[in-house]
């Protein structure tokens, strides 16, 4: 599926998407367990949940790990990016995978991005690493401060 390409749900889709956003159970079969909230087999969750995957309409179903309490290193970083160039930098970004996810904002720095490293040290390696593949200025802005406001996308 293509980015251009309008994403598909149906009301179970939907409700598996928006309950998953809140935590996935941490039971033996979880699966069965929200398939059980929701009213569905658990075969047909685990389905639904790969052709959303494999259709592009989920781009990642895992576990989210707070990088710096497990030793490593953890930023907002951004880049200020020609239109032209905005796709073939995005595919230069996003191939490094310490980066956790990529966005446009309509900004003048207009592609923003988080990174991951398995060591604090392994964010400057990694902003070098790609300034010197996109041949633009990267903007680190390491956190000063944590809040969570619990986001979520109603789908």
């Amino acid at each position: 599926m293509t980015r251009e390409t309008k994403a598909t749900l149906d009301e179970a889709d939907r409700a598996i998407v928006n309950a998953l956003q809140g935590g996935f159970p941490l039971v033996d079969e979880p699966f069965a367990e929200v398939g059980s909230r929701l009213g569905l087999p658990t075969d047909e969750v685990i389905e639904r949940i790969r052709r959303m995957l494999d259709d592009g309409i989920l781009s990642r179903f895992g576990p989210m790990y707070h990088a710096e309490r497990l030793g490593g290193g953890l930023t907002l970083a951004a880049l200020r990016v020609p239109a032209e160039r905005y796709e073939e930098v995005a595919a230069i970004v996003n191939a490094f995978p310490e980066v956790a996810h990529n966005y446009a904002r309509e900004h003048d720095l207009n592609m923003w991005f988080v990174l991951a490293t398995e060591t604090p040290e392994g964010i400057a390696d990694t902003v070098g690493r790609i300034e010197a593949a996109t041949g633009l200025t990267v903007y680190n802005m390491p956190k000063r401060e944590e809040f969570f406001v619990g986001l979520r996308f109603e789908a």
